[in-house]
This record gives structure tokens, C-alpha cells and sequence, in this order.
């Protein structure tokens, strides 16, 4: 269907917009455009029939509106004290747009909005905590057709995932990227905890030859088809099992969970990785023990080892709770 507008006077558009908006066919994605000196258009869902207009047109390029969730809610009759209790952020990931609406005011009417606002997205999540050994997501559908299965795409990378059963962060994006940026081809990677593929893909499509470790069969399935998914299955060794149990030998070792600093992953780690290597350890530290925690706790796992840190640099990934940073430990060991 073309994109409809109305001509109207330039003193009338005022009344226009809200008579149109009482008749139902007024399009609030649109701007009013100036048509002339003296009329303007009025962007339109469908002809009108009850307010006075001089001519229907056809748009064939329509200027739109960026608007935000706010001003979507005050056009809906929402009180100020309201839209503060909406969620101040979201994202979307793939086709399903995740938010926290905790103390959210109708949560079914905010999730209409924020599909109004975003039409890529057809699904839109409430998420909830994370929980157990496999970091299970919590999440209830609020609007849309209620998939939770997806294909996210990031920097190129191509992740097929359910939202409801393995988690994604869209705070690491950079991270991720990051990994794919500093690998070599050829370069041997052990990945940990591989997930459905977060840091193991973007490395093997740089060219790095990836053995990705994970316990979570979800999680584990997810990632043998995004190997597929993204054409580096001829690239990565997978292994469904606990990384501790795992024998290789690797010029970089990713540990992206947040008890990576535990002894015995350390351990591992450090077993696997060469020497000259670089050992990329993640985890959820409090800012009144950084940068010194992270670093201390390789550095005695190297002691432990009998290896030698040859640097470590601490780095902020994204703020995970009140005064909690999530953060990586890059070291490079003799």
C-alpha cells in the first residue's frame, strides 16, 4: 500500500492532525512535510473520511519520525509518574526486543509500543534473571507472536539462538567483535565456555583454528549450528563436556564466564595455553577490588603453575550490577 498524505492549508494543520487522530488515520511514524507556501502534508494511514481536506496524496519518499518510547506513551494518554517506570533501555536481538519491566506500569501496553517503535522486531521479552549452573534465562512473553527462537547478526556474525532457553548479552557486542579482531589465521584458540558461539565465531571466521568446550546441551546444539550457520565448522573442534576435562594445546585461551578466576579453570587454562601466550579470563568483580583482584588471582595461578605473568592488563567490559563491573583480565604468560 503507497504511503498516503493530505493536503491541507497551512492554518488548519493543527485541527487537521487532531481530527485525524480521533478518526484513527492519522500516521505518527511520519512528519508533516510542507507541500507549499501555503498547504501542508499530513501523513495518513488510509483516506479519510470525516475531516475536510483539500486532496489525498501518494508519498514517494516519506520523511520519518525517530520518536522514543516517551513520547509514544504521553501520545498515548500516559501520565509522566507512568512513563518513568517504563524501561529505560532495551534491545534487540535478532527479531525478539528484550527489556527489564520490573515495576513497569501495564507491561502489555509498553511491549505494544516498543513494537510500534521498532518493526524489525515481532516478539518482545520480559527478561528476567539468569539461573544455575547453565545460566538459564527467565523470560515471559509480552507481545508479538511469541518466537523466541532467532538469528542475530553482529559484525557479521550470524547467531541462531532461543532466547528462552540460552542467554545472549548485548552489552558484549565490542567484546566480541574484539576477540575477532585479535586473532590471527592459524592461531590455535581454546574457547572454555563457548556458549552458542559468542567469541568462538567471530575468531574462527577471522581464521583461527577454535576448540570450543560447552556443558549446556542447549547451549551446545545452538553452536553447532551457528558453525554451520556462519561456514567455519571445518574450523572448530566442539566438545560437549566440562573444559577441565578437555587436552589441547592452545596460543590463546578464552575463559568468557564470570567464575573464570576459579583455581581449578585457572588451572586448566594455564595447562592448555603455551608459552607466549595470551589468557583472556572474565568475571563479575566488585569496583572497590579492581584493577588489583583480577589480576592477583592469575597471577597465583601462574605461581601455582610455575609459569611467569609477563603483563596483565584488567579491562571494563560493561557495568553488571549496582557497583559490579564485568570485566577481563588479558595476560600474556611465559
Amino acid at each position: 500500500m503507497p504511503d498516503l498524505a493530505v493536503l491541507v492549508a497551512k492554518p488548519d494543520a493543527e485541527a487537521s492532525i487532531e481530527s485525524l487522530r480521533a478518526e484513527g488515520v492519522y500516521d505518527d511514524d511520519r512528519r508533516v512535510r510542507e507541500r507549499d507556501d501555503d498547504r501542508v502534508e499530513l501523513p495518513v494511514l488510509a483516506v479519510p473520511a470525516e475531516t475536510d481536506v483539500l486532496a489525498t496524496v501518494e508519498q514517494t519518499d516519506p520523511d520519518y519520525r525517530s520518536r522514543g518510547l516517551d513520547d509514544l506513551l504521553r501520545e498515548r494518554g500516559w501520565s509522566e509518574a507512568d512513563r518513568e517506570r517504563a524501561p529505560a533501555s532495551w534491545a534487540v536481538v535478532g527479531d525478539v526486543l528484550l527489556a527489564d519491566f520490573t515495576d513497569c506500569p501495564r507491561p502489555g501496553e509498553v511491549a505494544d509500543a516498543l513494537l510500534t517503535l521498532h518493526r524489525e522486531a515481532d516478539t518482545v521479552l520480559d527478561r528476567g534473571p539468569v539461573s544455575g549452573e547453565f545460566r538459564t534465562p527467565t523470560v515471559t512473553v509480552l507481545a508479538g507472536s511469541g518466537d523466541t527462537e532467532t538469528v542475530h547478526t553482529e559484525h557479521g556474525t550470524r547467531y541462531a539462538l532461543d532466547l528462552s532457553r540460552v542467554m545472549f548479552s548485548p552489552g558484549n557486542q565490542h567484546e566480541r567483535a574484539r576477540m575477532g579482531d585479535l586473532v590471527t589465521a592459524g592461531e590455535r584458540v581454546l574457547d572454555m565456555f563457548a556458549g552458542i558461539g559468542y567469541f568462538a565465531l567471530p575468531m574462527a571466521r577471522a581464521g583461527a583454528d577454535v576448540t570450543a568446550v560447552e556443558k549446556n546441551p542447549d547451549a551446545f546444539r545452538y553452536l553447532a549450528e551457528n558453525a554451520q550457520l556462519n561456514e567455519v565448522s571445518s574450523s572448530m573442534n566442539l566438545v560437549l563436556g566440562d573444559c577441565r576435562d578437555v587436552e589441547t594445546t592452545a596460543d590463546r585461551v578464552v575463559m568468557g564466564y564470570y567464575d573464570a578466576l576459579d583455581a581449578d579453570y585457572l588451572a586448566a587454562a594455564l595447562d592448555a595455553l603455551v608459552s607466549g601466550g595470551t589468557l583472556h579470563a572474565h568475571a563479575a568483580v566488585h569496583e572497590t577490588d579492581l584493577p588489583d583482584a583480577p589480576r592477583e588471582r592469575v597471577e597465583a595461578a601462574a605461581r601455582n603453575a610455575d609459569r611467569a605473568v609477563e603483563s596483565v592488563a584488567v579491562r571494563r567490559v560493561k557495568s553488571h550490577a549496582e557497583g559490579v563491573w564485568h570485566v577481563v583480565a588479558d595476560a600474556r604468560l611465559a
